[in-house]
């Protein structure tokens, strides 16, 4: 397949609870569950995410738990309980697009925010658009904005192997994604670190971002 670009390709290793939990609220394919190893690839134009769900499926045994389709942008998440069939998936996906893994979009991030001692009013206002746990009065508030989007979910799931926090929203599609999580300063700050060395580490082609 020519002319596509490799905008997030991250291999999950174990999905944590909460970012497997998070994910089976907004899946609309086979749910993803905590301990399965995971798969997140996004490509531009967006409408080449089914030809590369078609390939996929077809030579490996993963489960689609996402594809969300958009004029720019495509992406998918595929898993499975054995790491190496997600790896099989990976592989058969570059293939597919005569790419490497190198050829992905190296993570950017655009916007971090850490808010402290929450307000009840703020909370409630947080809590009517998150699809994952609560943010509580007094707790802290931590906000990522990542490009490109589809790094949202490997963020997530970094964030929660450092440290016990709530993971409260992921949007991983469109043109930049976004993470909200909450808990304690200390435990937030923990996550913040990991996220950002986690991101830091990923390799691929950097792309000047507005």
């Amino acid at each position: 397949m020519s002319n596509v670009t490799l905008r997030t390709f991250s291999y999950i290793d174990v999905f944590q609870p909460q970012v497997a939990s998070f994910l089976a609220t907004v899946a609309g394919g086979f749910l993803p569950t905590e301990e399965q190893a995971g798969l997140v690839v996004e490509i531009a134009p967006g409408m080449g995410i089914n030809r590369v769900m078609d390939v996929v499926l077809k030579a490996t045994g993963v489960q689609p738990g996402m594809m969300i389709v958009e004029r720019v942008f495509g992406m998918l998440e595929v898993h499975s309980f054995d790491q190496g069939e997600v790896r099989a998936a990976g592989e058969a996906i570059l293939t597919s697009l005569d790419l490497k893994e190198e050829d992905r979009l190296k993570p950017t991030i655009k916007t971090t925010q850490v808010i402290t001692g929450v307000d009840a009013h703020h909370t409630m206002l947080i809590n009517r658009m998150r699809h994952g746990n609560f943010l509580l009065k007094g707790q802290s508030f931590y906000i990522l904005e990542v490009h490109p989007a589809g790094y949202a979910i490997f963020a997530a799931n970094e964030a929660e192997k450092a440290a016990e926090i709530e993971v409260l929203e992921i949007r991983a599609f469109g043109a930049f994604g976004r993470l909200f999580l909450g808990g304690t300063e200390a435990n937030i700050q923990e996550a913040a670190a990991a996220i950002e060395n986690s991101l830091a580490a990923l390799s691929g082609v950097a792309e000047a971002v507005v």
